[in-house]
């Protein structure tokens, strides 16, 4: 029998708030431990929670961005579970009247696009953090960090509409996109601030019903996503070819081994006794909110990359890649408009500078080649003053030192040779010291064409036009 991988994705993003959701304790990463913490998020008796508007704000962004259902009013719940890092003992979130339902997301699929439904995103807080390793040499205790207790969440559950691991990448990265582009989150996996779960179950092929769902924890990088799913279904169909029983639990993932292992049997709703949080009033959302924040979306990647495939005639795949990353977009933009050439900023952009950016470790906003840099560099070579190999050259001088094209072509004397007179002049010597290639391209082997313009292009020093180079040996040749 054949079976069908049912997926759904739950995605916690943190919010970029400067502070925590209940309390005033910086929710920035990378304090001392359990410096970043107060009695509200420490849990002490009498600590009171006071609702963080621009969490809410910043919530209400992702909701919309997504084509969510906004309700008129949401309630906070307490979801009841022990765990060392949780110092309350329960965890404040939403259950069932989340912030906002019935989402959707397209991911771009082969020449079209398919809708992944979201079911619904709601805020809560996050947990602490628990250190078995690296805090003491030879330590064989564990230590509390709650510097990210009560940190703002939010909590992005999608329909089980996902079929294979390519499609969970392609969700997870325009979903990453999408709360970037709006400034919600950093969504930085490396960070902690975007976390995913899976949740995978296999049916007959053709069937409408679902499976036993196994969820998959420790999915720290969308690569371990894709191939946490791939071991998973692969185990799933194994064992029900085999005739044994799917069990309903939490596995994680072995990064080391690429495999998933039991964790927990999974628990239900009624396991975390969910009651509405005293200490907090329901939120409610006018539409005037809505209405303001819709209006002030920015440009989202979809319609981003749409644009950029009509507007500047790129490929599929450039214009994906340069949606992917705001940053990028705007880079990339800034030169089209300084230059007006897209194709050829796209090539220097995506061939040269994201090369370097990646060798380097940099990123665009600290990269000493800005757009005026590359515009300067298209219209060198536009204009004829440099070829595209000494562009090169030029690039390689901008990213070391930030110097602006001009001035390195006049310090290297790089100047492109287009005088008809002086390139003839070297073609004329290059034939008369090369007479017998000169004869065989003059009785019609027309692949020594490019040896002859070489030898040109080297007793120029590399500085003849090619293309001008080119036509006046024809011309020679044949006359």
């Amino acid at each position: 029998m054949q079976y069908e991988p049912v997926i759904g994705l739950e995605v916690h993003a943190q919010l970029a708030t400067e502070t925590k959701i209940f309390c005033g304790c910086s929710a920035h990463f990378g304090a001392p431990p359990n410096e970043n913490t107060c009695p509200v998020c420490l849990g002490l008796p009498g600590a009171l929670p006071v609702l963080n508007d621009k969490a809410v704000e910043l919530a209400l962004r992702a909701a919309i961005a997504v084509e969510c259902e906004i309700p008129s009013a949401s309630i906070f719940a307490r979801k009841n579970y022990f765990y060392p890092d949780l110092p309350k003992g329960y965890q404040i979130s939403q259950y069932d009247q989340p912030l906002a339902i019935n989402g959707q997301i397209l991911i771009p699929l082969n020449d079209s696009t398919k809708t992944i439904r979201i079911k619904r995103i709601h805020m809560e807080e996050d947990a602490g953090k628990l250190l078995h390793e690296g805090v003491e040499q030879h330590s064989t205790s564990s230590y509390v960090d709650l510097n990210r207790s009560g940190v703002p969440l939010i909590e992005i559950v999608s329909e089980p509409d996902l079929r294979n691991s390519k499609e969970a990448d392609l969700y997870l990265t325009q979903l990453k996109m999408i709360l970037q582009y709006c400034k919600v989150s950093e969504a930085s996996m490396e960070k902690g601030n975007l976390r995913c779960d899976a949740n995978i179950s296999l049916r007959p092929a053709g069937s409408s019903g679902l499976g036993t769902k196994v969820e998959i924890k420790n999915l720290n990088s969308f690569r371990n996503v894709g191939k946490a799913l791939e071991y998973e279904i692969e185990r799933q169909t194994v064992a029900l070819r085999d005739g044994q029983t799917i069990l309903q639990e939490t596995r994680l993932f072995n990064a080391n081994k690429g495999i998933t292992e039991p964790m927990r049997s999974k628990e239900e709703a009624h396991d975390y006794r969910y009651f509405p949080e005293p200490d907090l009033l329901p939120l409610h959302v006018e539409r005037n909110q809505i209405d303001r924040i819709r209006a002030a979306l920015p440009e989202l990647p979809e319609e981003k990359r749409k644009r950029f495939l009509l507007e500047y005639s790129l490929a599929p795949a450039e214009a994906l890649l340069f949606a992917e990353e705001p940053s990028l977009a705007d880079f990339y933009e800034e030169s089209v408009r300084m230059s007006g050439d897209a194709k050829q900023s796209a090539n220097w952009i995506l061939r040269d500078l994201l090369g370097k950016l990646k060798e380097s470790g940099a990123t665009i906003q600290g990269s000493s080649v800005s757009p005026a840099h590359i515009a300067a560099l298209v219209d060198l070579i536009r204009k004829g003053t440099i070829n595209t190999n000494q562009g090169k050259e030029v690039f390689e001088e901008m990213w070391k030192g930030g110097k602006l094209p001009e001035e390195i072509v006049e310090q290297l004397g790089m100047t492109q040779i287009s005088d008809e007179n002086k390139i003839a002049g070297m073609i004329d010597q290059v034939l008369s010291q090369n007479q017998e290639l000169a004869a065989r391209y003059r009785n019609g082997e027309g692949k020594l064409q490019g040896v002859l313009v070489g030898l040109v292009m080297k007793a120029s020093g590399g500085r003849a036009n090619p293309a001008l180079v080119s036509r006046l040996l024809r011309d020679r040749i044949n006359h």
